[in-house]
């Protein structure tokens, strides 16, 4: 039995879990998949996830905190403010500040808080240009998290999602074995036991670069998902309009039924036992 008999996940896209998805066509993602963890032999867990994609760091903090703080569970965890700094222009360092008044209440209030670095970003084509914002923001989280004894992800060090196949096409977003890591990660912080290990190395891949392939890759990324983004940003738009959080309430969890495995080696085995 976990120490957490309450849990309410507040962010953006990362936490609503695009793109983990449901045979349903919904989004699993890591915090559903830490919540499992932690009910694990608890009858009494009571989960929220309120995040909504494409929310930047102020309608987090506006729309979001105060209800967790109303809620006051046993943990909080937070992941905001990646929406803003990419956008070009942004000064970090002020975000960072906002990110920390909502940290510092959730502390004042008594609740456990897990907050995420962001991911190293050096391997991922064009969107690479974001490490050097990414690492000054993560550096203003460890010290915000030193000063308020909060928890950390950190996705960042976590060499596994360096390879490609944590994530999804658009570069933004990880794949539902990245998510599982992720999950893994996430309780491991929180001194929670897990059946598996986030570290598991990633089976061969017998692909080779091919470099004429990434160029045309990048060219349908920017045309698919850059340019799309671009527009909705001048027009003042966010692809979270018109979503509602998936669980706005604190009710007790319902395992996710999916056939996704538990590992990579897990789905080696399953593909196999479909083609035999």
């Amino acid at each position: 039995m976990t120490q957490f008999s309450s849990y309410v996940a507040i962010g953006d896209s990362f936490t609503e879990g695009l793109n983990d998805m449901l045979p349903d066509g919904s989004f699993r993602g890591w915090a559903d998949r830490l919540a499992e963890i932690l009910a694990r032999g608890r009858d009494d867990f009571r989960y929220a996830n309120l995040a909504i994609r494409g929310k930047v760091l102020a309608e987090i903090m506006n729309e979001q905190l105060p209800v967790a703080l109303d809620i006051k569970p046993d943990l909080v965890t937070v992941c905001a403010g990646g929406n803003d700094i990419i956008v070009p222009g942004t000064d970090v360092d002020e975000v960072a500040k906002e990110f920390e008044k909502g940290i510092a209440k959730l502390r004042e209030a008594g609740i456990e808080v897990l907050i995420f670095t962001g991911p190293d970003t050096k391997g991922l084509s064009v969107m690479s240009i974001l490490r050097s914002k990414v690492g000054i923001y993560n550096a203003h989280l460890w010290a915000i998290a030193d000063r308020h004894g909060a928890k950390v992800v950190d996705l960042w060090a976590m060499d596994v999602l360096h390879d490609p196949r944590a994530w999804s096409d658009d570069r933004l977003h990880f794949t539902s074995e990245g998510h599982r890591r992720i999950a893994l990660r996430a309780a491991e912080v929180l001194g929670v036991p897990t059946e598996s290990d986030w570290r598991e190395p990633w089976p061969d891949n017998p692909e080779p670069t091919n470099w004429l392939t990434l160029r045309r890759s990048d060219l349908e990324w920017t045309k698919t998902h850059l340019l799309p983004w671009i527009r909705r940003h001048i027009r003042g738009e966010s692809m979270g309009d018109g979503i509602l959080p998936k669980r706005p309430q604190l009710t007790p969890l319902v395992t996710s039924t999916t056939s996704t495995p538990k590992s990579v080696a897990d789905r080696a085995v399953s593909e196999r036992s479909r083609s035999a």
